[in-house]
């Protein structure tokens, strides 16, 4: 009878662990692509990983912090800290998993020496992206910046404007559209690979590999030590998971652990 016993809470528990399911919300890449990666490494954890593809970068904070997902993947940093100042949210970073290096895209350009005088030059208008990209053209030397490390900069904080940039602030995922409306286009890399742009290739400057703006695994403080979230974490930190980023991303990608 004790043995029967111990068979079922045996069961049991092996039920109890197999029901464990994460919903991550997430950009389409190279974010959900990671994750999609991941799946099979969690499965043998016991953990059901089911990844919402969104596009934009509001949604996501928003869904985790009113518990409707577990976390999400799409955020640097600095962006998750703008977010929880402004709207009052507490959520947090759980871990570094890539950094995507921000470029300058043009349709019309082959190099930043070509720009003209009075270029329209398009950047996202999210505040630290937007801080982001004027930060890229100050290591350019297309502008100055009244404080050149403000990671929050708006184009009213330029300095010196030599060649009397004109900046249309627009949103992040609609920037790889304007490509042919504008000189220049400040594109987040994940975008940027959803419009089959090559960063290694078809940026004109991006970020180095020191860029300060990991991608980060986010959720609610009261999840961050729930188990499952912490096989995510092993499994995004994972060898194979640092391979699969190297080789599939080529440089466009690159892991942050």
């Amino acid at each position: 009878m004790k043995k029967l016993l111990a068979v079922f809470a045996a069961v049991a528990a092996l039920s109890a662990h197999a029901d464990e399911t994460l919903t991550v919300a997430a950009s389409a890449v190279p974010h959900a692509e990671i994750l999609e990666f991941v799946k099979p490494m969690l499965a043998k954890e016991g953990v059901t990983l089911n990844v919402k593809v969104f596009n934009d970068y509001i949604q996501p904070n928003v869904q985790v912090d009113q518990k409707r997902m577990d976390a999400n993947f799409f955020q640097h940093q600095p962006y998750l800290d703008e977010f929880n100042k402004g709207k009052g949210t507490h959520l947090v970073s759980v871990a570094k998993v890539h950094i995507e290096p921000f470029g300058a895209y043009s349709d019309k350009l082959k190099s930043l020496a070509e720009l003209p005088d009075g270029a329209n030059v398009a950047i996202p208008n999210d505040a630290t992206n937007e801080g982001r990209a004027l930060l890229l053209l100050v290591k350019a030397g297309l502008i100055t910046l009244k404080d050149p490390n403000s990671i929050t900069a708006k184009p009213g904080d330029v300095q010196q404007n030599p060649k009397n940039l004109k900046f249309r602030e627009l949103e992040a995922a609609t920037l790889p559209r304007v490509l042919t409306q504008v000189n220049l286009a400040l594109i987040n890399t994940n975008y940027a690979l959803t419009a089959k742009l090559d960063p290694t290739k078809d940026a004109l400057i991006i970020e180095g590999s020191e860029s300060p703006y990991a991608n980060i695994l986010v959720t609610r403080e009261d999840n961050k030590d729930a188990p499952a979230i912490q096989k995510l974490v092993a499994a995004l930190h994972s060898p194979e998971t640092k391979a699969f980023i190297v080789e599939k991303y080529k440089g466009a990608v690159v892991p942050a652990f």
